[in-house]
This record gives structure tokens, sequence and C-alpha cells, in this order.
């Protein structure tokens, strides 16, 4: 199943972030500094059980992720 999250600060970065540390294909649609440090650290979930996605998929154009059979669409309103 591929996974995209759409908005992948708080809550999208949360459970993107859980599915892609359980092995899940998770590609994030990210902008500015939160997509360069996605791309340069990967995806930092900290927490009383935090968690390091080392690579993650992440892009600012939804269009390279392609078709995806679960869209989260994670946004502040």
């Amino acid at each position: 199943m591929r996974i995209a999250v759409m908005g992948s600060g708080g809550v999208g970065g949360y459970f993107g972030g859980r599915l892609a540390h359980g092995g899940a294909d998770v590609s994030f649609v990210a902008r500015g500094k939160h997509l360069a440090a996605m791309r340069a650290d990967g995806l930092r979930i900290d927490g009383p059980e935090p968690i390091h996605v080392k690579r993650v998929n992440a892009t600012d154009d939804p269009k390279e992720i392609g078709v995806a059979d679960l869209v989260l669409l994670c946004v502040k309103l």
C-alpha cells in the first residue's frame, strides 16, 4: 500500500512517521525549511518513544509521488 501524507507537520509527521517506521511505503509532501530538514536528516519524532526514520521520500510536488492507495490530509484547520 502506498501512502501519501499531505501536510507533514505535527499530525502528518507523527502518523506518517509511525507508519514509515513500521515499514509502510510513505511519501511526504512538505515545503520550505521543513522539506529541507526531512531531506537532510529524515523524520524525527520526540516523545516517550522517540522515532527517527533516517530516510524518507519527501517532496513539494505531489505529482512526484504518483498514485497513492491512501492519502492523509493533515492541515491545521
